[in-house]
């Protein structure tokens, strides 16, 4: 199905709530991975790449889309098996990508778990900030394009395995992930949030939505992207209902059976619904007192990227 694009905003009354939000938003933290790949096109864009790059070198890697250079970073582990699995990684409001293959320690999380991780930079929105347009009215950036061609792309080059294409992101990274999985189910199967949530417009949607398994670990005090959905609708961020609505919408269209309920730390509990259409999962975890932040070990009993990856191997 096609969506249509959404008006953009730039009255001044909307990139004042904007600023807003974007003061308090994440800086980030994120994750990535990087690979040299030879020079090839095809019909779904252009990627180059110097010959002196070397797999996980922290060099951007170049993929022209729409007549643009973009960004992204590629980790192949070195005994990648035969159609191994493809991660995204999306970073936040602000982010960039290298931060993110810097501090979260996702390249090891690929390497003991054979997977390849891919950690793109978002272009910049009409105030200069990276962003990933998760169908808002910040931005005439095609992600949802951008990001699906990028990924077939590094299927067919590298013999990644089409029906294990995941992505994850954070904060806004959790919003495009939400988007891609409702709008490209071909391309990526199953989606992981981080203190991120569904968009007003991929919510007001969601009957288009086809079933996936969902990831979505939520702080109950942030005030950045409220859990109960009272964030501000201006520039398209707002809309979506309280998280727990979400997460019951997934569950039912996912048709899940079992509803289990498991206490991870003094903070923590996590919900997980199982056995869904072809055997899909949703998960859920709420960290009481827990603001915009990425929990951690204390949170969670692992991190948040271990956890992710459990979520993701499954499929």
């Amino acid at each position: 199905y096609v969506f249509k694009p959404c008006e953009l905003e730039t009255s001044e009354s909307a990139n004042a709530d904007a600023s807003s939000w974007i003061r308090r938003s994440m800086h980030g933290r994120r994750f990535v991975f990087l690979f040299l790949i030879a020079i090839m096109s095809s019909s779904n864009g252009t990627i180059n790449v110097a010959a002196a790059e070397q797999p996980s070198s922290g060099k951007f890697l170049a993929f022209t889309h729409a007549g643009e250079e973009r960004k992204y970073l590629l980790h192949l582990p070195q005994e990648l098996p035969e159609k191994a699995p493809l991660v995204f990684m999306l970073h936040g409001y602000r982010g960039d990508a290298r931060d993110y293959m810097a501090e979260l320690g996702v390249k090891g999380i690929a390497d003991k778990n054979g997977f390849a991780l891919c950690v793109p930079q978002g272009a910049r929105d009409v105030k200069g900030i990276p962003h990933w347009n998760a169908r808002l009215k910040i931005s005439r950036t095609d992600d949802i394009d951008f990001l699906s061609k990028l990924a077939i792309q590094l299927q067919q080059s590298h013999r990644l395995n089409p029906a294990r294409t995941f992505v994850c992101g954070v904060s806004n990274g959790g919003f495009m992930s939400y988007t891609l999985v409702a709008e490209r189910p071909d391309v990526f199967k199953a989606a992981a949030s981080v203190i991120g949530t569904m968009s007003g417009y991929t919510w007001k949607h969601r009957s288009q939505i086809q079933p996936a398994p969902i990831l979505q670990i939520s702080g109950l005090n942030d005030e950045v992207v409220p859990y109960d959905g009272s964030m501000s609708r201006s520039g398209g961020w707002g809309g979506a209902p309280h998280q727990q609505t979400i997460m019951d919408f997934w569950s039912k269209l996912n048709k899940t059976r079992t509803a289990e309920v498991v206490q991870i730390s003094d903070r923590t509990t996590a919900h997980y619904y199982r056995k869904g259409t072809d055997d899909h999962e949703v998960w859920h975890y709420k960290v009481k007192g827990f603001g915009h932040r990425i929990p951690g070990t204390r949170e969670l009993g692992d991190t948040a990227f271990d956890i992710v990856w459990q979520f993701f191997s499954k499929y």
